[in-house]
């Protein structure tokens, strides 16, 4: 009731006051960059701000011309991203491996019963 007593006397709805808040929070899963057609939204500028010229692009880093820098990178960043992971425990990876077994012998008999019936339907209709 209040937000629509303090909204009245700026001419503003809570709902529209509200929708404004959610479409600012909401990021837009768009890149900053600029390089596909951003919208609007991702990239509306605060008021003050002025969109032509102000931002500066910061020059790539060229790559080093050493292929094995390029293969020490590679590797350190693999070690990183692999120290990041939640392995499974001992039981966790029984479990998943009785279950995949499981699934393979259980979709290996199926396979091989529709085989023997399609067999058996082949000589049936077509003879020996």
């Amino acid at each position: 009731m209040s937000d629509e007593k303090d909204d009245a006397t700026t001419g503003e709805t809570a709902g529209d006051s509200a929708a404004e808040d959610a479409q600012q929070a909401r990021p837009s899963g768009k890149r900053s960059s600029g390089r596909r057609g951003s919208t609007a939204l991702a990239e509306a500028p605060e008021s003050g701000e002025s969109t032509t010229g102000t931002a500066k692009k910061s020059a790539p880093a060229k790559p080093s011309r050493n292929p094995f820098a390029a293969i020490w990178l590679y590797i350190r960043q693999v070690v990183a991203e692999l120290r990041k992971v939640i392995w499974p425990t001992r039981s966790q990876m029984i479990n998943y491996t009785i279950i995949v077994l499981l699934f393979v012998v259980i979709l290996t008999a199926m396979i091989s019963l529709l085989d023997l019936g399609f067999a058996k339907l082949m000589l049936w209709a077509f003879g020996k």
